[in-house]
């Protein structure tokens, strides 16, 4: 009956190892998660608007500014943010 001891504190810890490595694990998993789905800062610069008279909405999806730009505001971005006459 010793023997059956052992094995049951073997099975404890390899039960006790797994259980370490599986919320390891899961803490990584979701802190990936976290930092690929976290939102960035705006790029948008008020100044743009101010500078060009124009609306953030003129160039950016979001009419508040920021995020992904329209096709005008792309060519704003390639002209050097300066708006062709």
């Amino acid at each position: 009956m010793v023997h059956s001891g052992r094995r049951d504190a073997a099975t404890s810890i390899r039960t006790a190892a797994l259980c370490t490595v599986a919320g390891i694990g899961t803490a990584l998993l979701v802190g990936l998660t976290a930092a690929l789905t976290v939102s960035t800062p705006a790029s948008a610069k008020p100044e743009f608007a101010a500078q060009t008279g124009l609306p953030c909405g003129q160039c950016h999806s979001n009419p508040a500014g920021g995020g992904k730009l329209k096709p005008f505001g792309e060519k704003f971005k390639e002209n050097g943010f300066k708006v062709k006459k």
